[in-house]
């Protein structure tokens, strides 16, 4: 085992929702995760405890996937940009530190948008997956 191989780790930490969705029980961490905040939401009906909109898509990257200006761009190349922009100093700072705390053993839940009802087609989903991908690192 690698210097961190002691950590456990159960996938079933890590929970994607959507940030209007009523929180369940064990969510742990509640992390928005969108670039842009939900317009006209008073702070006091957040529900989340923090927003990292740095792990969201840019605005450019969003502009593509729903072809504003421009031709739609298809899942896959979305997915690709994705995580080439999640290679950047300070969104793979963050992910490494959330796949620390997930380590730990602490629950995380990421958050995205209300109107992303298909989470298989969301960022939210590859975040998870690359925080698998980064604890799967720690443990070597």
């Amino acid at each position: 085992m690698g210097r961190q191989g002691h950590l456990q780790f159960d996938d079933s930490l890590i929970k994607t929702r959507r940030w209007d969705d009523t929180p369940a029980t064990e969510e742990g961490f509640r992390l928005l995760v969108t670039r842009y905040r939900p317009r006209a939401l008073p702070k006091a009906e957040e529900t989340w405890d923090a927003w990292w909109k740095e792990l969201g898509p840019s605005p450019a990257l969003f502009d593509a996937v729903y072809g504003k200006g421009q031709a739609k761009i298809s899942w896959e190349e979305y997915a690709r940009r994705y995580r080439e922009e999640m290679r950047g100093d300070e969104p793979h700072g963050k992910i490494a530190w959330l796949a620390q705390s997930l380590a730990r053993g602490e629950r995380l839940t990421l958050l995205c948008s209300s109107l992303c009802t298909d989470e298989n087609r969301c960022h939210r989903t590859i975040l998870k997956r690359l925080l698998l991908e980064q604890i799967a690192e720690l443990r070597r």
